[in-house]
């Protein structure tokens, strides 16, 4: 069965996507799974050996935009996260069997409309992802190999930034920006503190990374660790490089942004900051990697609690 699963926001979102696409693979092997992604996720679909076919929701015309799916012979699509432009593109497509959440204007379009009242969080995002996956196969099988994406190239691609950088130490990364649907975090002084607490404890070696977008807080964290054995990435390469990259790295520290989910996704211990609120909590958006790896700190919005949390997330980077 031709299959079109469709994700297409962000990094992290497109991210929680990937568990579904896997299981519908293995229910099945003849199964043809066809990835439809924002042109920022394509490269890293495009190594899952889960996904046969990527295609590319670019802004092109929803006329030409449902061509191109009319022409992929869909049998069946599933439709993760749902907008009017996506339903109504498989609708002009002729999908025969269209399935999404029943939310929003957009699931007029669909021909099975699953509640699942995502607001609640009763589950993960990349669960309820998971559960729609049923209303195609309901004896669908809905566990999946952790990490779920791996590379044959990846110590390697690490060996070669280690030589690059004199790095000799086991890493500890930190990814000190916002993105996504992230909306809690420490401040750049508070991050300062805790980058110090490795530093002078010297056992690992400490890694910023950016993302492409992030120049002013790149040169920022510069000029504030000028004097000090840290090793500032800027990302320019793909989203599958820093994938190879982190996932070798003993801790990678952030925010719950997409690239927490990234290393969640090729199996690096993680360390992440959520808002203290249900909407963007950890109970909706941890990671599809294996749960023990996986720290998660609800930030206070009380100061006093605030400061215990930070004194408690200090202790225990001082303990790995």
């Amino acid at each position: 069965m031709n299959i079109l699963v469709c994700r297409t926001d962000k990094l992290g979102d497109f991210i929680t996507a990937l568990p579904s696409m896997y299981v519908l693979k293995h229910h099945n092997p003849n199964n043809r799974i066809i990835a439809c992604v924002a042109p920022l996720n394509k490269t890293l679909a495009e190594s899952c050996d889960f996904i046969d076919e990527v295609i590319i929701d670019s802004g092109q015309s929803i006329w030409n935009f449902a061509s191109e799916l009319r022409a992929l012979k869909i049998e069946a699509s599933i439709t993760l996260f749902s907008n009017t432009r996506i339903a109504f593109a498989q609708f002009l497509a002729r999908i025969p069997k269209r399935i999404a959440p029943a939310t929003k204007i957009a699931q007029i379009f669909y021909t099975y409309r699953v509640k699942q009242r995502r607001s609640e969080v009763k589950m993960a995002e990349f669960e309820y992802n998971l559960e729609l996956t049923k209303t195609l196969f309901p004896d669908i099988d809905l566990k999946y190999k952790k990490p779920l994406l791996e590379f044959e190239d990846a110590k390697k691609i690490y060996e070669v930034f280690c030589i690059n950088n004199d790095i000799e130490k086991e890493v500890i990364a930190f990814h000190v920006g916002f993105g996504g649907s992230s909306d809690a975090n420490w401040n750049l002084d508070e991050y300062e503190e805790l980058i110090h607490a490795v530093l002078i404890e010297n056992k690992y070696q400490v890694v910023l990374t950016f993302g492409p977008d992030e120049k002013e807080l790149y040169e920022e964290m510069q000029s504030r660790f000028m004097a000090y054995n840290v090793v500032f990435y800027f990302s320019q390469e793909s989203i599958r490089y820093f994938a190879k990259l982190i996932s070798n790295f003993k801790l990678f520290v952030s925010t719950s942004t997409g690239t927490y989910h990234l290393a969640s996704l090729v199996g690096t211990p993680t360390m992440t900051f959520f808002a203290d609120t249900l909407f963007a909590s950890s109970k909706r958006w941890k990671g599809v990697g294996d749960e023990k790896k996986q720290q998660h700190f609800m930030i206070p919005l009380d100061e006093k609690l605030r400061d215990q949390m930070f004194q408690d997330v200090k202790n225990k980077l001082l303990t790995i």
